[in-house]
């Protein structure tokens, strides 16, 4: 009698899906969050220091570091997992995708709504999405 861990994989799990997704998308994101860090560290094109008042902030560098690091930095980590089909890319999307969201929400406090952070809210919602489907379908796991 032959049970479910004998029986070979199913053929329709495409290896390593997503792949092509996760690259394009993580490397955007990556690109944003290093052009928004320098922005803020610099200065340019950044919205006055008095919005960080509440905090006892007088300079956009502190928060600079924090987009680097919630953002930037899991972004290029996820970008880098996905172009040598790492197999724990989809977990690693799925933090970047989650830490995105955490500064996204962060920061509407302070600089208000904006559409960049719709938009980059709703691309952490459908990469983490995308990796949730890719980890329930395994389809990282082997090869």
């Amino acid at each position: 009698m032959t049970t479910a861990l004998d029986r070979p994989a199913p053929t329709d799990v495409r290896l390593h899906e997503f792949r092509w997704v996760f690259i394009p998308v993580e490397a955007v994101v990556a690109l944003g969050g290093l052009s928004g860090t320098w922005q803020l560290w610099t200065g340019t094109y950044a919205p006055p220091v008095s919005d960080l008042e509440p905090l006892g902030l007088e300079s956009w560098k502190l928060p600079a570091v924090w987009l680097f690091c919630s953002v930037a930095l899991p972004s290029t980590v996820a970008l880098v997992a996905a172009v040598r089909r790492h197999p724990r890319t989809p977990e690693v999307v799925l933090a970047a995708s989650g830490l995105m969201l955490v500064e996204v929400t962060v920061q509407i406090p302070f600089v208000g709504p904006s559409a960049l952070q719709a938009v980059f809210g709703g691309i952490a919602i459908g990469m983490g999405a995308l990796a949730v489907a890719a980890m329930r379908r395994r389809s990282w796991r082997r090869g």
